[in-house]
């Protein structure tokens, strides 16, 4: 089974964390500002019209670009979490304690919130649209949603970027990681929004102060993130094989 790791206050104050903390932050800010930005050009372009496919599909693009360089960028530093969700993913399954989740977690949330204030100030104040259920979408409906694609993208995570057997397929893990965000938002953004990530409904949310279903945003990614790591851990992860790494590994 997979091994959970508290660790140590001290932890976090080391150079090293600091650091991952730092990268965090960076890559959350290049990708919420290009992603959530994409939105924000379509609601300009179209005068705040509604929602078309070709807008749908512009949003997927750019948020599987961005979200590639994000993660690539930090990988060789913090592990290119970009996701409290991932970052939940690596904790449940040992390869990150609980300290310095929670490092990653203020830094992540952080990066959103800033990099929506830079949209907003840069646009001359446009809004930055929270996350939020279409018409004839549940809060319950949208919760299978988060589950099924945060899964769907932490398992991505496990089997190309944590699986020590990964070999040279753990070159692509970023591109990888990109294209099933894109494919989950030409899925689901009509639907929920796409989300998988709580700090990029975070961000948007504390800058427009829109809390309606924010919780779906939260609890999903964390359920579908869980179910992933336990399931590729216990049945893909020989025990013989599955030590701790460190988070710069992932």
């Amino acid at each position: 089974m997979p091994r959970f790791a508290v660790g140590s206050p001290a932890e976090i104050s080391r150079p090293d964390a600091l650091r991952a903390g730092l990268a965090e932050f960076i890559s959350m800010i290049i990708f919420v500002f290009a992603g959530e930005g994409s939105g924000m050009a379509f609601n300009k372009l179209t005068d705040n019209g509604s929602t078309t496919p070709a807008g749908l599909v512009a949003a997927a693009i750019a948020h599987a670009f961005a979200l590639f360089v994000a993660v690539s960028v930090g990988a060789n530093i913090s592990g290119g979490h970009v996701n409290p969700a991932v970052t939940f993913g690596a904790l449940i399954g040992g390869h990150i304690t609980l300290a310095r989740s929670l490092l990653y977690w203020i830094a992540q949330c952080a990066g959103s919130v800033v990099a929506c204030l830079l949209l907003k100030f840069a646009t001359g104040g446009c809004e930055t649209s929270a996350f939020g259920l279409s018409s004839g979408v549940s809060a319950w409906n949208a919760l299978v949603f988060e589950i099924v694609m945060t899964f769907g993208l932490v398992y991505t995570v496990y089997a190309t970027a944590v699986d020590p057997k990964k070999g040279d397929i753990g070159t692509i893990a970023p591109i990888a990681i990109g294209f099933i965000v894109g494919a989950n938002i030409l899925a689901g953004g009509a639907f929920d929004g796409a989300s998988m990530n709580p700090a990029v409904s975070f961000g948007p949310a504390v800058v427009s102060w829109t809390w309606a279903n924010h919780w779906v945003y939260w609890l999903g990614p964390f359920i579908g993130s869980a179910i992933a790591a336990v399931v590729y851990s216990v049945f893909f992860i020989a025990p013989s094989t599955h030590e701790q790494l460190p988070s710069t590994d992932f």
